[in-house]
């Protein structure tokens, strides 16, 4: 007998099964869904084994992972805001990111570079907002945020002023990242790994974390050390971001949507909702890369242009919804 909190996780990771079987069989070589099998037990022709594991798999498993890793840190982000509508990239994560990358594609250099050098930047990123929001004082969710949104336009006034000084030839590439682009990702399991160790950690903190999402007086009445907890959520939620944003760039609506989403089918329990922000978002990135990769072949769009498409009516939607 499955439980009925298992439930709605068993669908969601077949449906991400399914998603990633798509992902690898759809390209300028379409191999069938029953291929794709034959690959993973070890058989098929060359030609598809040299497709699917060495080309689209790592696409697709680190699109996956980046999928997960934003919808996860928006659930947490939306329990330390206590706002339905908070974003990961609200703090200004992003913006530190993009100009590390930035940054390092102007001094000519790629690969692991950029990557470290974007994680590098969105660490500061989140180092100069909790300082700036904690001041002499304790932070506030409104405090916190305030200060991701201003921190997030100084970031977007630099990144302006390094897409105007930049040459020619550089501009594509630093568009198409800060565009969100998973082309490029290669190394999925440093994403997948962090992704499972936090949902690991976090779910069993459930029931804390749904007694914070009622306000913090509440969870300190009822024996909750609030502020450690909130700590704790910050540092994983920016860590999360920031590895999804070194992966793949800038991609918007995934960890604002697929929260939001889910607690309207689910309701609003931590313990069900972040292994299931982690499954969904996954799955929606891995679809929406696919469609990225088809829709104008053989050209790609950049996988943010999809999410923000799919994004912004399905946001608009549930804000009606939600009135």
């Amino acid at each position: 007998m499955i439980r009925p909190i298992a439930l709605p996780l068993l669908l969601l990771a077949l449906a991400s099964i399914l998603a990633m079987v798509i992902s690898v069989g759809v390209g300028s070589v379409a191999i069938a869904p029953m291929e794709v099998v034959s690959v993973f037990m070890g058989e098929g022709a060359d030609l598809q084994r040299t497709l699917v594991l060495e080309l689209r798999l790592p696409r697709t498993l680190s699109a996956f992972a980046t999928g997960g890793l934003l919808a996860v840190a928006g659930a947490l982000m939306q329990v330390l805001l206590r706002n339905p509508l908070a974003d990961p990239y609200v703090l200004g994560l992003s913006g530190g990111a993009a100009v590390g990358a930035l940054l390092a594609m102007l001094a000519g250099l790629g690969g692991v570079i950029v990557s470290g050098s974007a994680f590098a930047g969105a660490m500061l990123a989140t180092l100069m907002v909790f300082g700036l929001a904690h001041g002499t004082g304790s932070w506030t969710p409104s405090r916190l945020l305030l200060t991701g949104v201003v921190v997030a336009a100084g970031w977007g006034a630099v990144i302006t002023l390094m897409l105007a000084i930049s040459p020619a030839r550089e501009l594509p590439g630093m568009l198409y990242w800060l565009m969100g682009d998973v082309s490029y990702a290669r190394a999925p399991w440093p994403g997948l790994g962090l992704l499972l160790v936090v949902c690991v950690v976090v779910v069993p903190l459930g029931r804390s974390l749904n007694v914070l999402a009622r306000g913090p007086m509440q969870a300190a009445a009822l024996g909750i050390s609030v502020r450690p907890l909130e700590w704790l959520i910050y540092v994983l939620a920016s860590l999360l971001t920031a590895t999804a944003v070194t992966m793949a760039g800038s991609i918007g609506f995934v960890g604002l949507v697929i929260p939001h989403m889910l607690r309207l089918v689910l309701g609003n329990d931590q313990r069900l909702i972040l292994p299931a922000c982690a499954l969904a978002g996954g799955t929606l990135l891995v679809l929406a890369d696919t469609l990225a990769r088809v829709v104008i072949a053989p050209e790609q769009l950049p996988v943010g242009v999809i999410t923000a498409l799919l994004g912004v009516p399905t946001f608009l939607y549930l804000l009606y919804r939600s009135r």
